[in-house]
């Protein structure tokens, strides 16, 4: 009789040793979000959870459906808010680990492929901050994992899992038809297509379908207002630069340099070697999601979630290949991945994680390597301005006033710290706050944050500026840079169904 495994054994075991891999990433994640303030896509986030429904303007309703889960059991704490955020980043590498073994690959193939996939820049920041990217990435990689089992096992039964992974993405980002694109190529171009013949196959279609129904109706309902929002968004992301240089940002931003030789080694172990030929279908989705975002000129980081896959098939590589070594070069050549990778990880974790103080050269250079630390700073001293303004007002005026705020972050910040201080509920025109429309009783007077004063005497009698948006640490929040003066205007020039009817805009 075989002698029962204690927890001792069970955390020694492969599974035990990614599992502590990712409750470990949850458990550093946990211990410094809360840091900082609201990023201002959170606020977007947070405002939408406030209203569900199966759709927004930005995105599909997976991610306010769980952040308004987390605000149901955690409040408004920051740490809770971005706990399912940390969670999802956890998972990553175990999921990245278990597409490692069933490749083939060994415990150090195992740990290696998820520890690269944890170290990696866009991994460690999705972590830190609640956003569908976050979501989005484990999506694919769910995705992924299902199709390896698929192709060891060959039961076609895997496509009810792949069919639901894809859905729940669909759910939470629209780039999964990138996803959907690449297991369709790889589908075409490798063996695989014998499972066009399966009804297995067709029933994950139709599962998908079936996930992605609710929403798919929500856009017809509202004249597929995001398709609208996408393509303002890509034609103001191409003329900001913010598409430049996507394949040479593939080899640093989505992963880091250190781990761009194991998933390019990946990509050779799945198109150039024979133990790797099983799997090549999870290279034509790396590769075809790759021209099709290059030509689209989508953003580098949408195809952050495809590369887990690689480092789990280059780690599998790097294992067969350590094996033919000596045991002295074998030695030194592991000492020096895990010595590297452990490195790495804890300069990109410096970079990424909201851990530098506040204002120092060691913030700025994370800010600027990350460019997203600066949107968490400066949202409850907006609130406390806006705050001072009304409070400055006549009684008369407190009593038929409106905050109409011109970016999401702004709206959902008042939203959230203003009723602290009695503040009525903000409006804006952008993105989904249209769709809410301007209250009833319309306001007469409205404390104006975001908007230019050119704009505002077109659209108002009289304007005045009642306040400048500042911060105590002295540091320009990129969302709230463009116009930091606080107005009071009165008189709209037109009725207000007429003129929020033209106020729609996206950003």
């Amino acid at each position: 009789m075989s002698k029962p495994s204690t927890w001792r054994d069970r955390a020694a075991s492969d599974t035990g040793t990614l599992l502590l891999l990712g409750f470990g990433v949850i458990l550093l994640h946990t211990l410094v979000n809360g840091r900082y303030g609201f990023h201002r896509d959170e606020l977007l986030t947070l405002g939408n959870s406030r209203h569900l429904a199966w759709g927004y303007v930005v995105y599909p309703p997976m991610t306010a459906f769980l952040a308004r889960l987390e605000l149901e059991l955690f409040g408004t704490s920051l740490i809770g808010f971005r706990f399912f955020a940390a969670m999802a980043q956890g998972v990553l590498p175990v999921l990245t680990g278990l597409i490692a073994r069933t490749m083939g690959g060994g415990r150090r193939a195992q740990l290696a492929s998820a520890l690269s996939a944890a170290i990696g820049g866009h991994s460690l920041f999705s972590g830190g901050f609640l956003s569908y990217t976050t979501f989005d990435y484990v999506w694919w990689v769910l995705a992924a994992y299902f199709v390896a089992c698929l192709l060891k096992s060959d039961d076609a039964r895997w496509w009810l899992a792949i069919g639901a992974a894809i859905g729940l993405g669909m759910m939470t980002k629209y780039t999964m038809v990138f996803l959907v694109a690449g297991v369709a190529g790889g589908v075409l171009l490798t063996p695989a297509r014998r499972y066009l013949r399966s009804a297995w196959l067709w029933c994950g279609v139709a599962l998908a379908i079936l996930i992605v129904l609710p929403n798919a109706l929500w856009q017809i309902e509202n004249h597929l207002v995001s398709l609208q929002f996408l393509k303002s968004i890509h034609t103001r992301d191409i003329g900001w630069g913010w598409t430049n240089n996507f394949l040479l940002n593939q080899l640093w931003k989505c992963t880091s340099p250190v781990t761009t030789p194991i998933w390019c080694a990946g990509l050779w172990y799945l198109f150039g070697s024979a133990n790797g030929k099983r799997y090549r279908l999870l290279g034509w989705m790396y590769l075809v999601p790759l021209a099709a975002l290059f030509a689209a000129k989508g953003r580098d980081y949408y195809l952050a979630p495809a590369y887990p896959m690689l480092l789990a098939a280059g780690a599998v590589w790097g294992e067969q290949w350590v094996g033919s070594l000596t045991a002295h070069s074998a030695a030194i050549a592991q000492r020096i991945l895990w010595r590297t990778l452990m490195v790495t990880g804890l300069i990109t974790a410096a970079m990424t994680l909201p851990i530098a103080p506040l204002g120092t050269a060691w913030w700025r250079m994370a800010d600027g390597a990350n460019g997203n630390f600066n949107m968490e700073i400066g949202w409850l001293e907006l609130v406390e301005t806006v705050a001072k303004v009304r409070t400055s007002l006549p009684a008369k005026e407190q009593a038929t006033l409106g905050i109409l705020a011109a970016d999401e972050g702004e709206v959902n910040a008042i939203n959230l710290y203003g009723p602290a201080y009695r503040l009525p509920t903000a409006i804006s025109g952008m993105n989904s706050n249209w769709m809410r429309g301007y209250g009833d009783p319309a306001p007469q007077t409205l404390i104006l944050v975001g908007l230019k004063r050119e704009l505002l005497d077109k659209i108002f009698d009289s304007c005045e500026v009642a306040g400048h948006l500042t911060n105590p640490h002295g540091i320009e929040n990129f969302a709230l840079s463009g116009s930091p003066d606080v107005f009071v205007c009165r008189n709209l020039r037109v009725p207000w169904p007429e003129f929020w009817q033209r106020f729609r805009y996206y950003g």
